[in-house]
């Protein structure tokens, strides 16, 4: 059970996801960790990465690459307007957290999407025609109106910011200073 179905649960919350991509500069082909980081910056990411997954039952391999992201945000969209937009961010995670899989290739964002229960044929055409780019750039525009610099950052009552892989707890605490706040 991930992060929001954990605290669904326990509080009235909805939620959307945006996709942001982080590092635009990355080229099309990605680029080593370790040329892009630190050894000892890439082993604290690591090290916070997997504590978070743990906690949540997720499992991060040791990535090597920093995949280009564009176009498995753009197939993000794409499955919005299919209506499949959860199974495909699921599945995108999975194949570039879990199993290592470069998903700034074609080939895993095709099988990804299959995977998904997406046409892949239907979402080349839409990364051809570069249709959801428009989309990425105004989510980019808003996040950087909101100072938005990490990811994941969840955005709560429109006013408050978690930024990062952080502890159950911090949400919870959060949540729970929310509703007091509404009862006062």
């Amino acid at each position: 059970m991930g992060l929001v179905d954990r605290l669904k649960e326990k509080f009235d919350i909805t939620e959307t996801w945006l996709g942001y991509e982080l590092h635009p500069e990355t080229p099309v082909a990605g680029i080593s960790l370790a040329r892009r980081f630190s050894a000892q910056r890439a082993a604290q990411l690591y090290d916070n990465i997997r504590a978070r997954g743990t906690e949540l039952g997720l499992e991060f391999g040791r990535l090597a690459l920093l995949s280009n992201s564009r176009f498995a945000l753009e197939a993000g969209e794409y499955a919005r307007d299919m209506g499949r937009y959860e199974a495909c961010h699921e599945r995108m995670f999975r194949a570039y957290f879990t199993e290592l899989q470069d998903i700034g290739n074609l080939d895993v964002i095709s099988a990804v999407a299959s995977d998904s229960g997406l046409d892949a044929a239907g979402l080349r055409d839409a990364l051809r025609e570069r249709r959801y780019a428009k989309r990425l750039e105004e989510v980019r525009e808003e996040a950087e109106s909101r100072f938005i610099s990490g990811v994941p950052t969840f955005i709560v009552n429109d006013r408050r910011q978690i930024i990062g892989a952080q502890p159950l707890d911090i949400f919870e605490d959060l949540f729970r200073r929310l509703e007091a706040e509404s009862v006062n």
